[in-house]
C-alpha cells in the first residue's frame, strides 16, 4: 500500500511538472493553435500563428522554414532580423551584409543587376550590357564582387596603352574613354568618336584623322580655322584675304561645304539691297582693302552729291547722308524727303520746293510761320493783326486748310458759351485791341450792373463778379444768389421759412445793403430776452454782430 501511494504521488507530480509550457510564461497562445492531439510536431498546413503581425513578416522561402531554424529556443525570443544572422556571407563582405539589396526571398537569384550598377554610378549600357560579370569582377569565381571603380581606365588601361592608331599615350589622350568613345555603342572604332567640340560635317568629314592631326598629337589641335587653313587664307587672291584684312575666322563667311563655296559674306552691317546689290565687290572696295571701307554714303557717292543740280545739294547745304531723302531703289528715285519737322499738309502741300525755299537755301530755314507769312500778317485788316497785337504764330488761330480759313481762335482762357457765344469779335473787343483785355465781368457789364434796379445792384453793394449770382444763359437769368453762403442764412437754420419776400427784411427796396430785424422781432420781447446782456442795443446791425448765423 505504501508503494502504491508513492507511485501515485510521483505520477501526479510528474504530470504537474510536465504541464508547464516550454515556451515560457509570456507566450499566451493556446496550444491547439500550433499543435494537434496526435503529437507535438507542428503541421504547417493547420498552423494558426500569424507571423505577419510580428516585426518580421514571412515571405517566399522564409514561409517554409522550420521555426527552430531561426529561433534557437522555444521561447521564440531574440531572433535577429539581419540576413547575416542566418545566412553565411559567401561574398566575404565584398557587397555588404544586406542580402535584400540583390536577392529576393523567392529564388535567391539576382535579377536586378542593371539597377544595382546604375545606383552605383556605372550603368550597364551599350557593350557593357553584354558582358559577363567575371570580365570586370575577376574575383567572381570566388563569389567575391570587389568594387573596381567607375573610371574607364580601371578596366581599359591595357587597351589605352596598347592603342597605336593613334597612340593614345603619346598623343596625351584623356584616360576618360567616353570623352571620345560613345558608351552607348557596341564598338570602339572611329565612327563612335565623340567629336562634338568640333563637328565633323561636310568638308570636315574626313576619315583620316592625320589630315588635321598632322603632328601625331591629338590633344593640342586648335579649333581655330587658321590653325589648318593658314595656307588657304594666304594664297587666296580673289579677293586677297591678307591684303583686305579679312578675319582669319573662316566661318564668318564660309560654310563647311566641299570647296567652301559658296561663301556667305555677312554684310548685315551694310545691307546690299536694290541699288547696292552689286556682285563685283571691287565696285565699292576700289582699293582692294575690304576692312576699312566706310559705311558713310558720301564715301562712295561724293561725285553724285557734288554733281546734282536739281536742287544743287552742295549749294543748298543738304546732308551728305543720302538715306535722309533717298532709298536704295535703282537710280535712287523717287527721293522721299523727310519733312516731318515741318509737315507739308493741306495749304503747305506744295510740290515746288522753291515756293518756300526762295533763295536756294534748304537748310537753316526757320519753321516759324512769320518767316513766310510776314506779308499776310501785315496785310490782314479784319481784324488788323498788327494793331490788335495778334501773335505771329499763325497756328495759334489758323489751320493749314487752303485760304487758312476758317480760323479757329483758342478762346479757352475765356470760354465763349451761351450768352457769350458772339460771332462778332468787336462786340467785346470794341477798341480793336485783342490782347490784354481783362476777363473780369465788369469790364463789359459795368453799365448793366449800374442800371439794374430790381434789386439795385449798385445801392445794395452787390459784387461786380456777375458769375457769383448769374449764369451765362441768354438774358443772364435765372440768377442764383447765395444768400446763406455770402451773407445771412435764410434758407437754413432758424430763419428757414420765416419769411416770404425780400422786403420782409430789406425794407428799403432801393438799397438792399440795408436790412431790419424788427419787422419780426419786437422791442419789448427783445429787451426782455437781453435784460442781462451788457451793452445791449436794440439795433439791427447790433443784432447781426452778435447773431451772424441767426442763432441765439
Amino acid at each position: 500500500m505504501y508503494r502504491l501511494s508513492f507511485a501515485i504521488v510521483f505520477f501526479v507530480g510528474l504530470i504537474s511538472i510536465s504541464a508547464q509550457s516550454p515556451h515560457g510564461k509570456n507566450f499566451k497562445m493556446a496550444c491547439e493553435k500550433c499543435h494537434n492531439p496526435f503529437g507535438w510536431k507542428i503541421d504547417y498546413r493547420t498552423l494558426q500563428f500569424d507571423h505577419n503581425k510580428t516585426d518580421y513578416p514571412l515571405e517566399g522561402s522564409h514561409e517554409l522554414v522550420d521555426c527552430k531554424m531561426c529561433h534557437q529556443d522555444l521561447t521564440f525570443k531574440g531572433a535577429p532580423m539581419e540576413c547575416v544572422s542566418c545566412h553565411t556571407d559567401v561574398h566575404s563582405q565584398s557587397v555588404g551584409n544586406d542580402c535584400m539589396r540583390c536577392h529576393d526571398t523567392e529564388t535567391w537569384l539576382v535579377a536586378n543587376i542593371p539597377e544595382i550598377h546604375e545606383s552605383n554610378g556605372f550603368p550597364l549600357v551599350g557593350s557593357h550590357g553584354n558582358l559577363s560579370c567575371i570580365e570586370c569582377h575577376t574575383s567572381e569565381t570566388n563569389l567575391r564582387f570587389d568594387r573596381i571603380g567607375n573610371e574607364c581606365v580601371s578596366c581599359h588601361r591595357d587597351d589605352y596603352l596598347a592603342t597605336q592608331s593613334p597612340n593614345h599615350q603619346q598623343s596625351g589622350y584623356s584616360m576618360d574613354c567616353i570623352e571620345c568613345h560613345n558608351p552607348l555603342g557596341f564598338g570602339w572604332d572611329s565612327e563612335s568618336i565623340n567629336h562634338d567640340f568640333f563637328p565633323l560635317t561636310q568638308g570636315h568629314d574626313i576619315k583620316d584623322c592625320t589630315q588635321c592631326h598632322t603632328t601625331g598629337n591629338y590633344s593640342d589641335a586648335s579649333p581655330e580655322c587658321v590653325s589648318c587653313h593658314q595656307n588657304d587664307y594666304a594664297s587666296t587672291q580673289n579677293p586677297n584675304h591678307g591684303t583686305a584684312g579679312f578675319s582669319t575666322d573662316c566661318a564668318n563667311c564660309h560654310s563647311t561645304l566641299p570647296g567652301w563655296r559658296p561663301a556667305m559674306l555677312d554684310h548685315d552691317f551694310f545691307p546690299l539691297t536694290q541699288g547696292h546689290d552689286i556682285q563685283d565687290c571691287n565696285q565699292c572696295h576700289t582699293t582692294g582693302n575690304f576692312a576699312d571701307a566706310s559705311p558713310e554714303c558720301i564715301s562712295c557717292h561724293q561725285n553724285d552729291y557734288a554733281a546734282t543740280q536739281d536742287p544743287d545739294h552742295q549749294a543748298s547745304g543738304f546732308s551728305t547722308d543720302c538715306v535722309n531723302c533717298h532709298t536704295t531703289a535703282p537710280g535712287w528715285r523717287p527721293a522721299t524727303i523727310n519733312h516731318d519737322f515741318f509737315p507739308l499738309t493741306q495749304g503747305h502741300d506744295i510740290q515746288d520746293c522753291t515756293q518756300c525755299h526762295t533763295n536756294g537755301t534748304y537748310s537753316g530755314l526757320s519753321p516759324e510761320c512769320v518767316s513766310c507769312h510776314q506779308d499776310d500778317y501785315l496785310a490782314t485788316q479784319d481784324p488788323n493783326h498788327q494793331t490788335s497785337g495778334f501773335s505771329t504764330d499763325c497756328a495759334s488761330c489758323h489751320s493749314t486748310s487752303p485760304g487758312w480759313t476758317p480760323a479757329t481762335i483758342n478762346h479757352d482762357f475765356f470760354p465763349l458759351t451761351q450768352g457769350h457765344d458772339i460771332q462778332d469779335c468787336t462786340r467785346c473787343h470794341t477798341n480793336g485791341t485783342y490782347s490784354g483785355l481783362s476777363s473780369e465781368c465788369v469790364t463789359c457789364h459795368q453799365s448793366d450792373y449800374d442800371q439794374t434796379s430790381n434789386p439795385n445792384h449798385l445801392a445794395a453793394n452787390f459784387p461786380t463778379d456777375c458769375a457769383a449770382c448769374h449764369t451765362i444763359n441768354p438774358g443772364w437769368t435765372p440768377a442764383e444768389f447765395d444768400h446763406d453762403g455770402q451773407y445771412f442764412p435764410i434758407y437754413s437754420g432758424t430763419h428757414r421759412q420765416a419769411w416770404s419776400d425780400c422786403t420782409d427784411c430789406h425794407i428799403n427796396s432801393s438799397n438792399y445793403a440795408e436790412f431790419s430785424c424788427f419787422q419780426c422781432h419786437g422791442q419789448s420781447q427783445t429787451n426782455n430776452d437781453h435784460s442781462e446782456v451788457n451793452g445791449y442795443s436794440y439795433n439791427s446791425m447790433a443784432c447781426y454782430e452778435c447773431h451772424p448765423n441767426g442763432r441765439s
